[in-house]
């Protein structure tokens, strides 16, 4: 099979965002600015997205569970608004996942309440792998689709026999880590490593993952020890490509071994009106890179141009820009 494309399976998400006075206390009533809006993410929607509005014509499957709801017909909705994105592999079971979004409007803080919904009926097994002529699988998040975090006898979780799965039909592998407040990453993360050629996280994710801190105390970033940080997520198992992404830039190792690292862009003041979604942004650009068989380097400038082009919009996906455009806002920020 000549393989074309890019699959993305996880979790399928619409954020209710609500502008609030400020975030009460127990017990406590605050008054809610203005209209609430809706929006979908989840690494499903928003890679997926991001990747179509990349390039129009770059073949991508989506695969998940939604529910029969007002928010499973929501992501349908702007699913269906790209013509190159096939959704026949959504599965529909319970209720939407969602997530309630509190925005303080006096210190800007962002508090979640999530539900896991269907996202967490959806377990890899049933995937009608035949159908799916891509080039490469990406997956996630590890510790947020409890379905792929469950157990497998053979090769540790669902998550990691998924990907093994699809790796067994001739794809590339790829995953990505919800940035959790827990001690599971030693369990959940390492079997689903072992079947991965891209690993593409931040860098709480990678220093939990690997017991290496990238930030100190102070939060100010230990950048000496991202290569140890990136060879020890290849120890793990990722084949080609560790990359890792921070606000003050990102940094990677190539499949021959060999250690990048670029600066973030200077955004024009007052330009940032979100930061929801820029992770998979730069994900989505990443990935299209691997799958146009760039160099690393040149994979990195793309997700680095995706992420900050991204975060010009209220929403996760809508400023991502084509291709030719994204590169050529890099430049003009004066990237490297």
């Amino acid at each position: 099979m000549n393989r074309n494309g890019i699959c993305v399976a996880g979790n399928l998400i619409v954020d209710i965002n609500y502008h609030v006075s400020a975030f009460p206390s127990p017990g406590q009533l605050v008054t809610i600015l203005e209209d609430k809006t809706m929006t979908v993410g989840g690494l499903a929607c928003n890679v997926g997205i991001d990747l179509a509005m990349l390039d129009r014509e770059l073949p991508i499957h989506i695969l998940g569970c939604l529910g029969d709801d007002p928010e499973g017909r929501l992501i349908m909705a702007q699913f269906a608004k790209h013509k190159n994105i096939n959704t026949t592999g959504i599965a529909t079971c319970g209720q939407t996942s969602y997530t309630l979004a509190m925005n303080d409007a006096t210190t800007r803080e962002r508090t979640f309440f999530q539900f896991r919904g269907a996202n967490a009926a959806f377990d890899g097994k049933d995937i009608a792998w035949d159908s799916i002529p891509a080039k490469i699988f990406h997956a996630g998040y590890i510790l947020l689709m409890d379905g792929l975090d469950a157990e497998d006898p053979e090769y540790g979780t669902n998550m990691a026999r998924m990907l093994a799965d699809a790796r067994k039909q001739g794809m590339l592998t790829s995953v990505d880590i919800v940035s959790e407040a827990s001690d599971r990453f030693s369990k959940l993360v390492p079997p689903a490593l072992k079947h991965v050629d891209y690993c593409i996280i931040n860098e709480y994710e990678a220093g939990k993952t690997t017991g290496i801190p990238l930030r100190d105390e102070a939060g100010k970033l230990n950048k000496q020890l991202m290569p140890d940080a990136l060879h020890a997520l290849k120890a793990l198992g990722v084949t080609r490509w560790a990359a890792i992404h921070v606000p003050e830039g990102c940094f990677g190792l190539d499949e021959h071994g060999s250690f990048i690292s670029l600066p973030s862009l200077k955004l024009p003041h007052d330009f940032i009106r979100s930061t929801t979604g820029a992770g998979d942004a730069f994900c989505a650009g990443v990935l299209y890179g691997a799958h146009e068989d760039m160099p690393l380097k040149e994979a990195l400038r793309l997700g680095t141009a995706a992420a900050a082009a991204s975060l010009g919009a209220s929403d996760a996906n809508s400023g991502v820009r084509l291709l030719r455009d994204s590169m050529d806002f890099y430049y003009e920020l004066g990237g490297e």
